[in-house]
């Protein structure tokens, strides 16, 4: 009896602890750095950030029986390194939106997970960088090519995708960072339920849960793309299934999107309004009804005009939770996070949930102002203040 006291004792003050380490950690600031926008501010404006992910690095390259220690990327490891305050960590983002075919040969069978995680070790070695972070977008299906490739033919990788993480772990060991960016629509969660994501997270540092894009071209009817209740349901998803709090960055996006809508119905309330269809019901391919666009970016001209309205005569969605407009005279849809909008979201979600960092793509992409960038470094700090304080 005694032995089982003591036990239960230990148990009750570790997880007080980890509890109590939870609470006072620093949050993670995480950038994606892409290729497209392979811009950083001044150190004055990134000395809070704590990760960096350079995006993207081909998964099909840790495929082959032979590599070379050249690896291609759009900036070297160390030259990341020199542009952001030292102790930040550079990590290689591998995979990408429309480039699963990469995951879908490593997964397949324990040699082939084994040869893939021996390559990115070997990666990961001769780049300096301090760890991965895994972009299959997404294991189980509902990917780029989800029309071509059904579902029901990458049911196997539901089971494979933890095995792949393990594999990579081990090679890795624990002195090196891993991490997946996951999708943030449960229709897209094929691969992370209550069976898999406790598997998921053994293997993981931490969670990128991409809460933006939550409206796409598969959608037929107007939402926020990045919304704070959207969101919400994505974080509770995947606290549901077995991810740890302390674990979960919350995403935010660097860009604005816009949709096509008809005009009639959106005109009494043009939240939740159809857009009709915007994706081919056979290919998959998309029907140009929608678009997107980061603050680097120039804006399209054939929706410059509207836009120019979107920035001036734009709403906060108090129950939604995410800035809109609907042009009424373009019959455009226009969703889209404004400084404002993230600074709500720390309160809302970060803190009210206990999650464990945040995340944004893309750094670079919101270039030259950087108001996105300065607004999530102000959540960050004043969050991290209030743990401290607790």
């Amino acid at each position: 009896m005694a032995i089982t006291t003591f036990q239960s004792t230990l148990f009750t003050l570790l997880a007080l602890i980890a509890a109590m380490a939870s609470a006072t950690a620093p949050l993670r600031n995480i950038m994606y750095l892409t290729g497209q926008h392979p811009i950083t501010p001044d150190l004055a404006l990134s000395s809070s950030i704590t990760h960096v992910a350079m995006a993207f690095m081909r998964p099909d390259l840790f495929n082959r029986e032979q590599v070379s220690s050249t690896w291609p990327l759009f900036m070297s490891v160390s030259e990341a390194r020199s542009k952001f305050r030292p102790g930040t960590k550079i990590m290689v983002a591998i995979g990408g939106w429309g480039d699963s075919a990469g995951f879908d040969i490593a997964a397949r069978t324990d040699e082939s997970q084994a040869r893939f995680a021996r390559n990115i070790a070997a990666m990961v070695r001769d780049t300096g960088a301090d760890g991965v972070d895994i972009d299959w977008e997404y294991p189980g299906g509902n990917g780029e090519d989800w029309k071509k490739v059904p579902n029901d033919e990458r049911t196997w990788q539901i089971a494979a995708f933890p095995k792949l993480l393990c594999q990579i772990r081990k090679a890795l060991g624990s002195n090196k960072l891993i991490s997946a960016a996951v999708p943030g629509l449960p229709r897209d969660m094929l691969a992370f339920k209550s069976e898999t994501v406790p598997q998921i997270m053994g293997s993981l540092d931490f969670l990128n849960v991409m809460t933006y894009d939550l409206m796409n071209r598969r959608d037929s009817v107007t939402k926020h793309h990045t919304g704070v209740q959207a969101s919400l349901e994505s974080v509770h998803a995947y606290i549901a299934n077995g991810a740890s709090r302390d674990k979960i960055n919350l995403g935010f996006a660097f860009y604005a999107k816009y949709f096509l809508t008809e005009r009639g119905p959106c005109v009494k309330n043009p939240i939740g309004c159809p857009t009709g269809p915007m994706e081919d019901p056979v290919t998959g391919a998309d029907l140009g009804r929608a678009g997107s666009f980061s603050w680097r970016d120039e804006v399209p001209q054939n929706v410059k005009a509207s836009f120019n309205k979107a920035m001036t005569q734009g709403h906060y969605d108090e129950v939604g939770g995410g800035y809109y407009y609907w042009d009424e005279q373009e019959a455009i849809w226009w969703t889209f996070d404004t400084p404002v909008a993230i600074a709500k979201k720390f309160p809302l979600i970060v803190e009210k949930e206990k999650l464990g960092g945040v995340f944004a793509w893309g750094l670079g992409e919101d270039a030259p102002r950087w108001d996105h960038l300065k607004a999530l470094n102000a959540g960050v700090k004043s969050l991290s203040a209030r743990k401290e304080e607790l």
